[in-house]
């Protein structure tokens, strides 16, 4: 890569301890040079309201903007019931208000979700490309990333193995190849 691109890391799980939280993390170390990523929390904010689009809160006013700046946006969710995690998608709301003025539009993202389960957290990951579909933002198409047992990828001190390194390097690098197309 020719310039730094700056991605925007939106991780669907709060908790600070999260599997997600750690694959963020570690996709941030194993990033090829002219990637650079930044978590951006989304935890402190308020649930969207449509009476906030004229007025918008401080923290909908920062979001908007760090997202906007970003050359991309990778998302790292779990599965919340089967679905994503509400606070991502109100992340996802908040970026795409007010109408016509969405911040996600043309962005080159991609979905990774992890999950101690089996099934890695593949509806989340449904459910977030399809929000992003009507947002004009490019999901990469492959390749698709659902660690199921994705505990197992760390060892008992949380540093990630062998095994989840290889993944993650290869979903990291395809990710560079994509954002390299825009």
């Amino acid at each position: 890569m020719d310039q730094i691109r700056n991605i925007a890391v939106l991780v669907g799980s709060l908790r600070k301890d999260s599997i997600n939280r750690k694959i963020a993390i570690n996709l941030q170390t194993l990033a090829p040079s002219g990637l650079s990523l930044d978590i951006i929390e989304i935890g402190q904010l308020p649930l969207y309201n449509q009476d906030y689009d004229e007025e918008s809160p401080t923290a909908y006013t920062a979001f908007r903007e760090r997202i906007k700046s970003a050359d991309g946006v990778l998302f790292v969710t779990p599965e919340h019931n089967r679905a994503m995690p509400a606070a991502l998608k109100n992340a996802i709301d908040i970026g795409s208000r007010p109408y016509g003025k969405s911040v996600w539009s043309g962005k080159p993202s991609a979905i990774i979700s992890a999950s101690p389960s089996m099934v890695g957290g593949f509806a989340a990951s449904a459910q977030v490309r399809q929000s992003l579909a009507c947002l004009n933002v490019y999901c990469m198409p492959n390749p698709e990333a659902y660690l199921g047992q994705a505990d197992k990828l760390f060892d008992p001190a949380g540093d990630l193995l062998e095994t989840g390194q290889a993944l993650l390097e290869k979903f990291i690098s395809a990710y560079a190849q994509w954002v390299r197309r825009f």
